[in-house]
């Protein structure tokens, strides 16, 4: 699944992308993005830097935004970085635009969570569009993110009232046949699990699925 989006996230943009890329990511749905600032890096955040593909617009020694730079080093031990770009290409405006056309390209439909009109993300639908893609957009206030009320007035796009139905949908596996989860029924001590899983062991904590108890984690149905 692409999710692409304004660099500016309003804070509600910000939430939804984080949810929509987490939710996803825990039925085994690989989430793709640009590796840019706002909403691109939300998604990859969101897809716990594993189940991701950073696309870039850049060859891949650059790492392309330098303020992501850890985010995009963390996906290239955890996910995938892919670039189509020779090792010292440098970002240019085309290689932008050929970077999202592959974004899009490389999933089975297109998120916008937030699109300004004449933005890239709204030259990402119209790739999406070209190559009959589904574009699904969240809802947004009148003054907010036009580009993607302009694609609802027009009927170009479906928007995604519930998270929960939109991920059953697209969802294969439940969170529940998670690798992390399953090792998390046998109760291990959080040592245990802070050694073999890191701070996935927090990240799966935040996201009310497991719960830490007298120093073992355990598995919230």
């Amino acid at each position: 699944m692409s999710i692409v989006g304004s660099r500016r996230p309003l804070a509600y943009t910000k939430q939804m992308t984080l949810k929509l890329a987490q939710e996803l990511s825990h039925r085994d749905v690989c989430i793709v993005s640009g590796a840019a600032m706002g909403v691109d890096a939300l998604a990859h955040q969101g897809a716990r830097s594993s189940h991701t593909i950073a696309v870039m617009p850049t060859g891949l020694s650059l790492r392309y935004p330098s303020v992501n730079a850890n985010l995009i080093k963390e996906i290239e031990q955890k996910g995938l970085c892919i670039s189509q770009f020779e090792d010292s290409q440098t970002a240019k405006a085309w290689s932008f635009i050929q970077r999202n056309e592959l974004v899009v390209a490389l999933g089975e439909s297109l998120i916008v969570t937030q699109a300004d009109k004449n933005s890239g993300s709204m030259r990402s639908v119209a790739f999406a569009l070209e190559m009959g893609k589904k574009v699904y957009v969240l809802p947004h206030r009148i003054k907010d993110s036009e580009g993607t009320n302009e694609l609802l007035e027009k009927n170009l796009a479906t928007c995604i009232y519930d998270i929960n139905l939109f991920v059953e949908e697209f969802g294969g596996k439940s969170s529940k046949n998670d690798e992390f989860l399953t090792y998390c029924t046998s109760s291990p001590s959080l040592d245990e699990a802070l050694f073999r899983y890191g701070n996935l062991v927090y990240e799966y904590e935040l996201e009310g699925l497991i719960c830490i108890e007298n120093g073992s984690v355990r598995v919230l149905s």
